[in-house]
């Protein structure tokens, strides 16, 4: 099984406070779980642009500046219909909902599922949540119990292990990488349980968090029937679908025993309303409902009336996706330009998973590169225990102008300021 590299960053923690001489104890679970690193990079990217004055911040080709490929969400506001749609709620009295989300939204889901993929789901398979966070939460609740195996993708987005190991499941990382176009496969599935046991739960994601790359309808059926036949439930996160390369994502809201995990934020570019949905077996969903019902009470109502107005925005929202594929592209190419940097097959979402190992250490290079050229991108921490000390996440989900920059000062960078060095180390297995 892979290993946490000997670089890696430390979890930090906390002593306990006190009250007289008696130790007040801290939960180990707060305790384990390390912050995001790229908050760090945030952090520092916004002490940069507050420093700099207004010359400064007018000298965009010197790197004064921060092109921002470090946050993971759209650079775009809501469309307008949703926006108008929430200022007309705001008229209504604004109560609890039922914890399942207002009837009229779990039917425009189910019928976004109708136009987009031919499928028809019963409405009472939607259950609206508190963004897709919360339908994570919601699902490893409901689906296990502590002391199960549940197999996570590495790389991958980071809060799917952090919240199982919270809820006392135990995490199996399930190492990908070029070979399987960071995705896992039956074969990989097969070996890993031979040497841990049996999973309770596997979660994949297609379009993926870091990576961008996304299952075919064979991988997804492949990966389906191992499931099946091994009693192991799926989870599927899509919330990045409908932001791909062109080509259509296919979705586990066929299969009849997946969890799907969906959100308004990527897409619909909903972030900060804080709403996501999930599509749920029929025999998921009373209990699910009851623990959503202590945990949540319901998701709010305002970004629940708001969104009625999404599904028909697609015409302000596809210029969006449009945008993300020539950022995509933009950068793809300038790191192919480079000759020494291979990344991941960036088929959808809105991200770049770049292998940095021979410039240095992912941490020194990002940090390097807000301080010399102004930009702002991720360390594979983040997302890979294991090789993330090599890899960098771009996000380009900013606008044409702010990522073909970045691009400009990194290629600049890689050829006339620096050579390709041996890797300082193995990768950790």
């Amino acid at each position: 099984m892979p290993t946490r590299a000997a670089d890696a960053p430390e979890i930090r923690t906390v002593g306990s406070p006190t009250i007289g001489a008696m130790a007040l104890p801290i939960a180990q679970r707060a305790i384990r779980i390390p912050p995001f690193e790229v908050m760090e990079i945030v952090r520092a990217a916004a002490q940069r642009e507050s420093a700099a004055g207004p010359a400064d911040a007018a000298s965009v080709g010197r790197g004064r500046t921060v092109c921002h490929l470090e946050v993971g969400q759209p650079s775009t506001g809501a469309p307008t219909a949703v926006r108008d749609a929430a200022h007309a709620a705001l008229d209504r009295t604004l109560g609890y909902t039922d914890s399942q989300g207002i009837p009229e939204l779990r039917q425009a889901i189910a019928d976004w599922y109708g136009a987009t993929h031919a499928i028809e789901i019963d409405r009472e398979r939607i259950v609206v949540t508190t963004g897709a966070s919360a339908g994570c939460v919601l699902t490893f609740v409901t689906c296990f119990d502590p002391g199960d195996r549940v197999g996570v993708v590495e790389p991958g987005y980071p809060c799917y292990r952090h919240m199982l190991d919270a809820l006392g499941i135990d995490v199996v990382g399930i190492h990908v990488g070029p070979s399987s176009r960071y995705q896992p496969t039956p074969e990989m599935l097969d070996r890993i349980t031979a040497d841990v046991g049996p999973l309770a739960g596997l979660v994949v994601a297609s379009p993926s968090n870091p990576t961008g790359a996304m299952l075919t309808p064979s991988e997804l059926g492949a990966i389906t029937q191992w499931c099946d036949s091994r009693g192991t439930r799926l989870i599927a996160d899509e919330i990045y679908h409908h932001i791909t390369d062109g080509r259509a994502a296919p979705t586990a809201a066929k299969v009849p025993d997946a969890v799907v995990i969906q959100s308004f934020s990527k897409y619909f570019c909903m972030t900060g309303w804080r709403l996501g949905w999930l599509v749920l077996p029929l025999d998921l969903v009373d209990p699910l409902d009851r623990v959503a019902q202590n945990l949540y009470l319901s998701p709010p109502t305002l970004s629940q009336l708001a969104a009625l107005g999404a599904f028909g925005a697609t015409a302000e929202l596809e210029p969006n996706v449009t945008r993300y594929d020539q950022n995509r592209r933009e950068l793809v190419e300038m790191l192919r330009r480079v000759g020494t940097i291979e990344t991941a097959p960036a088929e959808g979402a809105f991200y770049v998973w770049a292998d940095v190992r021979h410039y240095g250490t992912s941490r020194e290079l990002c940090r390097r590169w807000l301080d010399e050229i102004g930009v702002a991108a991720t360390p594979g921490w983040d997302f890979d225990p294991v090789d993330g000390g090599h890899f960098v996440r771009f996000s380009i989900a900013g606008s044409v102008d702010e990522v073909a920059e970045a691009a400009r000062r990194l290629e600049h960078w890689f050829t006339d300021a620096h050579q390709p060095q041996p890797e300082r180390a193995p990768r950790a297995r």
